[in-house]
């Protein structure tokens, strides 16, 4: 039987201090810099859910809601959303966070990663149990997500 885990089990939140190598020539934060802080915390979720190397498939839906600018601090969280057999969907929010700790978020981002064994063929993933209403929904807007992906791929986008 295969094992399962709560999302829970990989939820992880790192922060950022927003550096001048970070800014780009409009003075806010360069978007490759967050899509790499972005691709960075979804393989560590990955690999937490999985137990196993993980590697990137697709970076899907990626939304730059607002900016951030050197000195801000900035906050990742990510959370598995839904499982395959050896895919995982995770959901990456980033927030910019003031002083007195309130967080607006400035970029949502969807990332399919795969987990694979040390000859790079795909290996198995723990099922995924979604604890909370919002998990739940979550994981059916994630399973309508892939059937697009998957209609996309169809048709050659």
């Amino acid at each position: 039987m295969r094992e399962t885990k709560k999302v829970s089990d990989s939820l992880t939140e790192q922060q950022y201090l927003i550096r001048p190598s970070h800014i780009n020539h409009y003075g806010r934060l360069f978007g490759g810099q967050l899509i790499y802080w972005i691709d960075e915390l979804a393989g560590i979720v990955a690999i937490r859910h999985s137990g196993a190397i993980v590697t990137t498939a697709a970076i899907d839906n990626l939304q730059f809601q607002a900016p951030a600018y050197e000195g801000d601090m900035v906050v990742l969280q990510g959370m598995v959303t839904n499982v395959g057999r050896s895919s995982m969907e995770i959901r990456v929010d980033t927030f910019r966070e003031a002083l007195d700790g309130s967080r607006v978020m400035i970029n949502r981002a969807y990332i399919d990663m795969v987990a694979i064994d040390s000859e790079g063929r795909p290996v198995e993933v723990p099922d995924l149990f979604p604890e909370t209403e919002e998990q739940k929904q979550e994981q059916q807007a994630a399973i309508k997500r892939k059937a697009l992906r998957k209609q996309r791929r169809q048709e050659g986008f």
